[in-house]
Parts: C-alpha cells; structure tokens; sequence
C-alpha cells in the first residue's frame, strides 16, 4: 500500500506531513534518481516543473528544483500552466518527466504534486512505488560538475495555447459566439481566455485576477452558480468553468442552466457517433445511469472504472478506446491528449454544437440524468457492512424492485468512518426512499 501517493499525487496541507519543504526536497531528489533517464552519454536528463496559481507553490517549487538538482537533473520552470499543459509539454520537449504543483480543485491551504512521464500519461502504481523507496533512502548529492541546472521556459503558456487550438476543427470557428470563460482564479487565468477569444469568440473572462489565496473561491469547476450568474449577465451562448488545475470542466447554457461532466462527456460521444463510430466509453462508479442507458440504445459499450481520472484511463488504454469521463468533469478526448483537459474538452463540445447548429441545450435535449440520492451513515470502525444481514437483504429488495431501471451503490468514504449508500432511479422519491431504506438498516445494527 502507498505511504506517500493518493488517487493523485500526494496531496495534503501545507506545512503539514507530507507538504513540507524538506519532504518535497527529498521527493524532487527521489523522483529524479527514478524517473530522469538520461538521453545520450554525458547528457543530463531533463524535467518541467508547472504550478497553479496557491502561494505556496513558490516555496515547492524551489524544493523541488533543489532536489532534482542534487539528484544530476536539469528543471525548466513554466510556472503558472494548468496540469494537462505539463504533460502535453513534456511530450513536445522531449523530457524524462514533467512535475505539476497543485491540489487541483482544493482550497488554497491545500498543495500537492503530481508527476506526467515522458509521454506525457499520469504514473501507474509501479513507479510510484519506486519513488516511495528512494525516499526511504538517505539523500545524497552528485559532484558539483554534475548537478543540475534550471532556467525559465519562458513560450510555456504560448505553446500550449496553439496546442489546445490544434485540436479544434480548422473548417470551424467561434465567431459568433459570446463565451464566459470562468478560471477559478487558477492556473489558466492567462491561457483559457485567449484560447477561445484566438478562435473568433467573444469572452468575458472572470475568476481570472489570482493573488496566491483565492484560487477555486467562489469561482470555477467546483462553484459554477458565478458562471451562471455572469452568462445571464451578460446574455451569452454558453459558459465554461475550470477548476484551479485546469483539467475539470462544467459548462452552462444560455439560460444558465448548469451541465456537469456526464452530461458533456455525453456530447462528446454523440458527436463523435455522427463522424465515426465509437466502439466503447469509460465512465465510473458514479456515472449516472441514463448515460449507461444512452449509450447502449446508441450501441456504445459503456464500462465503469473505480473513481478517479487516473483509472478512466487505465481502462481506455486496456481496451483501446478513446473516450471516457466522470460526473465532476473530468473528460478524457485520447485522441486529442494524453490526459484529462478541461479547454480541450470545451473546445470539443464547442465543436460539436457548430457542426449542429444546435444550443448545448438542444444538443442534450434528448437524455435526463437520473435522480442519484446520497446518504452518509456513520459506521463504527471495523464494521462489516459487506456482510450485514439486514443491511445486505434491503440492498437486494431494492435491486429487485429496481430491476434494469436504476441501481445501487454503496461505498465506504477513504477518509471518514462513513458508508455512503447511492440509489439512482427515473424517480427522484423512490430513489430518496429506497436510500434511506437502506441507511436505516445501518443505523439499526
């Protein structure tokens, strides 16, 4: 089991274990000594470290440059870029590895640090776990001839702008069009805003002023009635809101109607239907059910990863397959990037509702999310809620009567003694029923 790694990197407050600057130090010093390959003899290996907008990632990153210098590494330093854009630079440049200072959507207390290999994909759990030994090493230097050197890559934000345009249509533009772009006060406070404005569209740009302690409040991915407010404001055709990182996307319509990750990883799959044919898509444990039902009637096969981006895609590579996402926005386009993007991911929805001629509320008309109700219970620790009994035989009750039209999912939290005990059905009250159903049986035992 990881000591250091989560679901995404290793994340947590800062100041506080593992987010300190000797530990981080220590992890540039481990990770270059694992990652950082050296392209030709006498050639020093080469990494790019990008952060989002928190204070404190001038403080990791300088923890970082230091270790991965004593460890015989170059560092180019974007600074502020959003995640997918490390990976997508440090593909392009020909790096060992690229590192992203962030915690995503998290306040900005929070930090974290995630590594992209040279291709450009999330580690997988083996070399993870490589890093995890070499920081149970004693940290050494190499000689003073051999250290490492890093300089300011200075184009980063450039480059990456004319990578996101790249996966739009050339027969397409936004002219025409009056988008709110919704930055979380982030890392794309800078780039998303031209991106979309460099394609003929109209932006008014907000959540896009950072000052180290604001990033994802009020504003963003994770706070979108801002967005929905500004697009009624100002009367334009959609909005678009990413988180702090960049790689979460929730758009809204004219009306300022809300539409979250399900529901656009749904137009990015009917849009791709009307061009070729789509052999399968990856969601998660949480994806509403009417897309699974969506995609069957559209002879799509649909499979459910364990939560999280990194195991989407674990699956779309296993299967082959290009397009995946889950209900918090994250939206996986392989055949666009390596990884999760959320300006990419607009940019295909933005696509497909040009080649239509329809709203995003046209455009989704003909599917309705399930109603999902969620109980937190309380547990004990060390209860066996797999093998209660009662609990167990209400689960099976409500299956039954749900039959093909809804289903049930119960979880423990990773981080709290809780049981979180998910119905989703056609209708609401039955859905809040049957949960509740369910929960009673763990509050009764």
């Amino acid at each position: 089991m990881a000591k250091y790694f989560g679901t995404d990197g290793i994340r947590g407050r800062v100041g506080e274990s593992p987010i300190t600057p000797d530990f981080v130090m220590r992890l540039g010093w481990a990770a270059g000594k694992v990652l950082a390959k050296s392209p030709l003899p006498g050639v020093r290996p080469a990494v790019l470290i990008g952060k989002d907008t928190r204070i404190s990632g001038y403080m990791l990153e300088a923890a970082l440059e230091a270790g991965f210098a004593a460890a015989g590494v170059d560092v180019l330093l974007a600074g502020p870029v959003p995640t997918p854009a490390v990976a997508y630079l440090t593909r392009a440049l020909r790096l060992s590895a690229g590192v992203v200072i962030s915690a995503s959507h998290n306040p900005f207390e929070d930090n974290g640090i995630k590594f992209f290999s040279e291709h450009g994909n999330k580690l997988p759990d083996a070399v993870e776990a490589e890093i995890e030994a070499a920081l149970e090493l004693p940290m050494d230097c190499v000689t003073s001839g051999k250290l490492g050197k890093a300089r300011r890559l200075d184009d980063a934000a450039g480059r990456y702008i004319e990578f996101c345009k790249s996966t739009f249509p050339s027969e397409l533009d936004l002219h025409g069009m009056t988008i709110v772009v919704d930055c979380a006060h982030g890392a794309a406070y800078h780039i998303a805003p031209h991106v979309f404005h460099e394609l003929g569209a109209e932006v008014i740009a907000i959540g896009n002023k950072p000052d180290g302690l604001n990033i994802n409040k009020g504003f963003g991915a994770t706070a979108p009635e801002a967005l929905a407010q500004a697009v009624r404001d100002n009367k334009a055709d959609i909005g678009i809101a990413l988180d702090g990182d960049a790689d979460r996307l929730i758009m809204v319509d004219a009306a300022g109607r809300i539409y979250n990750g399900d529901e656009l990883l749904y137009v990015v799959v009917k849009d791709r239907l009307a061009v070729a044919p789509v052999p399968g898509v990856v969601g998660t444990l949480m994806t509403n059910m009417a897309l699974e039902v969506a995609f069957r009637n559209m002879g799509i096969e649909f499979v459910r990863a364990k939560v999280g981006d990194r195991y989407i895609l674990e699956q779309l590579q296993r299967r082959d397959w290009l397009l995946g996402g889950e209900g918090s926005g994250h939206i996986l386009c392989l055949d666009r990037h390596t990884t999760g993007d959320g300006i990419i991911s607009a940019l295909q929805i933005l696509s497909g509702l040009k080649r239509s001629g329809q709203s995003l509320a046209e455009y989704t008309a003909d599917i309705d999310l399930y109603p999902q109700v969620l109980i937190n219970v309380r547990i004990p620790l060390g209860f066996d809620w797999e093998n209660n009994p009662a609990m167990q035989a209400a689960r099976v009750a409500v299956e039954k009567q749900l039959g093909d039209t809804g289903r049930v999912l119960i979880r423990p939290s990773g981080t709290e003694p809780l049981l979180r005990v998910m119905v989703e059905a056609p209708d609401g009250a039955d859905a809040q029923n049957m949960a509740q159903r369910i929960a009673d049986q763990v509050l009764a035992a």
